[in-house]
């Protein structure tokens, strides 16, 4: 995941943690980047997918 603000490219569990003081963390579909705070909606499971399959092709193109 990239945060939109800073730039920083970071794993989705690691802006979970940062949001674990916010009392309402289990209802909210926002992940917080752990370098600037910013907020970012989570990435649709389609999107997911489709960047491991575009990850897959490019390993197997080289």
């Amino acid at each position: 995941m990239k945060c939109q603000l800073c730039g920083l490219e970071f794993n989705e569990n690691y802006g979970q943690a940062a949001c674990k003081g916010c009392p309402i963390s289990r209802s909210c579909s926002l992940i917080k980047c752990p370098n600037c705070g910013y907020e970012i909606p989570k990435e649709p499971a389609f999107i997911k997918a489709l960047k491991k399959w575009k990850e897959r092709r490019n390993e197997t193109q080289r």
